[in-house]
């Protein structure tokens, strides 16, 4: 392609070392749609014939069911995607062929091709997001009436329904898929017929273009166009956040399935067996997505890295853009679907989290706020209720079954009605204020889900 300027041809390791098809392949229907788009553009400037631009179209639209049935063969000496469908199509349709490339730069070309990847790729991330809120929705309906400990520094707090526990997810991969949406308006706009850096003299209608590839609109700095990746890093950003949240439901999940809490049991299909230990079920699913969360930060780190130290406009640094951006969107798409699944499988042990959520001590905070509702001040009502808990330790005798003058000779505000305070289904029903864990709130909040996602969990996957 730049055989004019050099007398000598790139030495084989040179070749190996730049050549990218290995990996940007996958963009080949991204670059096939722009290069239509493109040509359509110089038709309509001029540069290309009525005829010339069928010619086109049909020997791109050929290639494209060549690489769709692998039957198309890749040359790593014509370095990418875009080099290797141009020489094809040339070297089969002629001089149209090379008009091609007329007032387009690889620089244009491959910032537009990954803006259709990445846009492509948003909505098949968020489509995965919400099948796996679906499925959460779904446990959580199944299991509406399943009280489980809450806790802080992983030690009981307070009763929550499990529903609520998983409807906490349910919220983080919903700023999860708003997070893509509004990286989506970055992704968005369309780079072609900025050049190489300056555009061209040749002035191709960029409008027209982008109405051809439906974006909404078209960059305004051919510099910064050519140049720009932050809608990756941004995208990246995204797709790292999400694998936190799945790494936190991986590790709730984790230590649920542990025999010291018993609270989940998963299926088969999702757990493997110890190549020693035959009583064994380990719940690799969630160890490895909690483990792939750490690859997609480091992704979302080489892109930064990267580009820090650019100046501008193109450099082929950005090259190392791709490999890491296909990483993180296929262990994120695959992360979603095998946790939806896994969810779906999930049986709960709804006697274990009973028992567990009996401790008494978790409603040492629903004992204070009966003393602060008969004016007792807060931090006093706080001290009283850590003096009975001691008691409670040292003693052996749970809240429920300590004696009224044993109460009152804490605080003369206990009177009768404290027994009612200590039962589970009370405290829970007492919670019911925006966002906390009554029955009341969690139906509402489940009907509310299941109204948001089910329209969306119909859109079509890859």
């Amino acid at each position: 392609m730049w055989k004019g300027r050099f007398e000598k041809d790139t030495s084989d390791l040179v070749q190996r070392y730049g050549e990218s098809i290995s990996y940007d392949w996958r963009l080949y229907r991204h670059d096939i749609r722009g290069s239509i788009a493109h040509a359509t553009a110089l038709k309509a400037a001029g540069i290309l014939t009525a005829a010339e631009l069928v010619k086109i179209k049909k020997g791109l639209t050929k290639i494209e069911k060549e690489i769709d049935s692998g039957t198309f063969e890749f040359s790593t000496q014509l370095e990418d995607i875009h080099m290797n469908i141009e020489f094809v199509l040339t070297k089969r349709i002629g001089p149209a062929g090379a008009k091609l490339h007329t007032a387009r730069s690889r620089n244009d070309q491959v910032a537009l091709d990954i803006r259709l990847y990445c846009r492509e790729e948003v909505q098949q991330i968020t489509s995965r997001l919400r099948n796996l809120q679906i499925a959460l929705v779904g446990c959580a309906e199944q299991h509406q009436s399943a009280v489980i400990p809450g806790y802080t520094h992983l030690q009981r707090g307070q009763p929550v329904l499990f529903a609520h526990h998983l409807l906490a997810y349910v919220e983080m991969l919903d700023r999860d898929a708003a997070r893509l949406a509004d990286c989506l308006k970055r992704i968005n706009v369309m780079p072609l017929g900025s050049g190489a850096l300056a555009g061209s003299t040749i002035v191709l209608d960029r409008k027209l273009v982008a109405k051809l590839l439906d974006f909404p609109a078209v960059t305004t700095n051919s510099m910064d166009a050519i140049s720009d990746r932050d809608f990756v890093a941004e995208l990246m950003f995204a797709i790292a956040l999400a694998g936190t949240h799945l790494s936190r439901l991986s590790e709730d999940v984790i230590l649920w399935a542990s025999a010291e809490f018993g609270f989940v049991s998963l299926s088969d299909a999702h757990t493997t067996g110890s190549s020693l230990m035959p009583q064994k079920k380990n719940p690799d699913v969630a160890e490895l997505t909690r483990g792939k969360t750490g690859r997609l930060y480091g992704n979302l780190m080489s892109l930064l890295t990267t580009l820090k130290g650019l100046p501008m406009t193109y450099n082929r640094d950005l090259q190392e853009d791709k490999e890491p951006l296909f990483d993180s969107i296929d262990t994120i798409r695959i992360a979603l679907d095998v946790f939806a699944e896994m969810v779906i499988a999930m049986k709960v042990n709804e006697a274990a989290t009973m028992a567990a959520a009996s401790d008494p001590f978790l409603l040492a905070t629903d004992l204070a706020d009966y003393l602060v509702k008969r004016a007792v001040p807060f931090r006093s009502a706080h001290e009283v209720i850590g003096q009975l808990t001691a008691h409670s330790l040292k003693t052996g005798i749970a809240f429920q079954d300590i004696p009224l003058e044993v109460y009152q000779s804490f605080s003369t505000a206990f009177e009768q009605d404290v027994y009612r305070v200590l039962d589970v289904t009370t405290a829970l029903k007492a919670r019911k204020g925006i966002g906390a864990p009554s029955p009341s709130n969690i139906t509402r909040e489940l009907k509310k889900w299941k109204r948001q996602l089910q329209p969306k969990a119909s859109s079509k996957r890859k």
